[in-house]
């Protein structure tokens, strides 16, 4: 069994910590099941980029509620107990569910680079088949990830310290309790993570510099605007999720910093999964003309 030393060891923070981030599960489960309620409910939102959206919010929603109700138990009980079989149980789920939403991200992207530099063709490229393709293409990376992370880090052997200094069972903790040599280990999860989130964010980057060359080569300001205006919630959101994942994974080990890397953590797993929602429909007349629509049919009906 493990034992999870959270983010702080006072009483009076982890009871403000646990109220905080009882809050944020709270808007985070309300914002995703309604965006997808929204878009499920909407026939006008019935498009590749809302499908795709439908798909983030079920992520976001999942990956969130694999960590934060084990930290709010550890935040309110201060015992920071996690079995084994929970604790790789988390890891799977978390490594399996975030891999997923870095390829989404980019699926995302691809879809917002065929309506804006090739809209003649957008219907005939982003059909049916192509967007359950990435969403398939994407929970299978995920799970292809996911094993391997799990797979590597059962071979290890735990003999000294079972104290996790962190609020979640996370590889690079995970292996630092190892007593037997983690090299092998060390470098295929950075090779399989690497290649994941790098390889996702470089298909993201080469569709915002087609996208902005295109948006620049349009005449008018409103037109600009508008064009712009359909990627700036999507590249909002994959500016926070990657610094932050990047800047806690795709780094050194010598400069690893427990506060920093906690805090950036917090981030990835508790407080994006809040924001999408509130990006993506506060950022959004389609999403708010929606829950207009649906809110007028259905519950001022009632």
């Amino acid at each position: 069994d493990f034992i999870l030393t959270g983010l702080t060891d006072s009483e009076g923070i982890q009871l403000l910590l646990f109220a905080f981030f009882l809050l944020i599960y709270l808007i985070t489960v309300l914002g995703n099941v309604g965006m997808i309620l929204i878009i499920r409910l909407d026939p006008q939102l019935h498009t590749p980029m809302y499908f795709f959206l439908t798909q983030l919010s079920f992520l976001d929603l999942s990956y969130s509620t694999v960590i934060t109700p084990k930290t709010l138990e550890n935040l309110l009980t201060a015992t920071g107990y996690i079995s084994f079989m929970g604790c790789f149980t988390q890891l799977f789920f978390f490594v399996f569910l975030a891999a997923a939403e870095c390829i989404l991200l980019s699926s995302m992207a691809f879809d917002r680079y065929v309506a804006i530099c090739n809209p003649l063709h957008y219907a005939v490229i982003m059909n049916t088949r192509c967007c359950y393709a990435l969403i398939t293409g994407s929970y299978m990376i995920g799970f292809m990830d996911s094993s391997i992370n799990v797979l590597c880090m059962s071979r290890l052997q735990f003999c000294d310290s079972n104290v996790i200094r962190h609020f979640f069972c996370d590889a690079p903790r995970i292996l630092a309790l190892s007593c037997t040599d983690t090299y092998g280990n060390e470098l295929m999860i950075f090779i399989v993570a690497g290649s994941t989130i790098l390889g996702s964010f470089i298909t993201i980057a080469v569709s915002y510099v087609s996208i902005l060359s295109s948006i620049l080569k349009i005449n008018s300001t409103s037109g600009k605007q508008k064009a712009f205006s359909t990627c700036a919630s999507h590249l909002l959101g994959v500016t926070i999720f990657y610094g932050t994942m990047i800047f806690t994974y795709l780094k050194p080990s010598k400069s690893y910093s427990l506060g920093k890397d906690q805090v950036a953590s917090v981030f990835y797993t508790i407080v994006i999964p809040m924001l999408n929602p509130l990006i993506y429909s506060l950022r959004n007349k389609e999403v708010k003309n929606a829950l207009y629509r649906v809110m007028q049919r259905d519950v001022f009906r009632t």
